[in-house]
């Protein structure tokens, strides 16, 4: 009995102080961030309201007063152009995740372990990401190019928004391959859990390094402190290394 008082008492009281925090997050952290949101939660008794969507969208808004607290960006640019602009707090700016890219297709055995499928004729679709925006998608760009066969391709391309329409563009067949995060197809962190991959290696693109930043609208917000602290807790990086980043 006295403990479920305590209990009820404590919710009372995290209730009682809980706050939010808005989060401008790159669509390729959907899986963990989820998974980060509510641990944040059950930790503070605070909420993060999260928008995915793609970095260079996200940067555009900012400029224009959209009053986000926290950017979780796909790159490292994009946080240090809006500290360099003055839209966000200096020295609050660090690298969370390295990102990790993969040549992905709902299609069971298609894409083997040296990517065969890219080295034949082209045929069919192939998304990514709009590279003009999204850094997942200029990690394409850089990969294709690196392997010598960005000119036999780009004329197949099926650029999305982000990473995450890239994925729904396979998924749904609506292409025959593309270009996603490890995040979307693992359930390990390792191995790729549904249809048919590549990791790509690491040498053929530059580091998908993901970096966060306190943004001007969250400089008096302890909620917006307090989640990016979390996101530094080893709790949220044991979720971002089994969502397949690097930490």
């Amino acid at each position: 009995m006295l403990r479920s008082v305590l209990a009820l008492l404590l919710s009372l009281t995290l209730s009682a102080h809980a706050g939010q925090v808005q989060v401008a997050a790159a669509a390729n952290l959907a899986g963990p961030l989820q998974k980060i949101a509510a641990a944040f939660q059950r930790e503070t008794g605070h909420v993060a309201v999260v928008a995915l969507g793609s970095t260079g969208k996200f940067h555009a808004q900012v400029r224009n007063g959209a009053p986000f607290e926290v950017l979780l960006a796909a790159d490292a640019e994009t946080p240090r152009r809006l500290e360099a602009e003055g839209l966000a707090r200096p020295g609050t700016r660090f690298t969370y995740a390295i990102g990790r890219l993969v040549l992905w297709s709902a299609q069971p055995g298609l894409v083997d372990a040296h990517a065969d499928v890219l080295r034949k004729m082209p045929s069919g679709i192939l998304a990514i990401a709009d590279p003009r925006v999204a850094p997942y998608g200029a990690a394409a760009v850089e990969t294709l190019k690196n392997l010598g066969l960005l000119t036999a391709w780009e004329r197949h391309f099926a650029h999305a928004e982000n990473i995450a329409q890239a994925y729904q563009f396979a998924a749904s067949g609506n292409a025959q391959i593309a270009f996603v995060a490890l995040s979307q197809v693992t359930d390990d962190g390792a191995r790729i859990a549904r249809g048919s991959g590549w990791i790509v290696p690491a040498n053929l693109h530059a580091p998908i390094r993901q970096d966060a930043v306190l943004l001007n609208p969250g400089i008096g917000n302890p909620v917006a402190a307090a989640f990016l602290a979390f996101l530094r807790s080893d709790p949220a990086r044991t979720l971002l290394r089994a969502s397949g980043y690097g930490v």
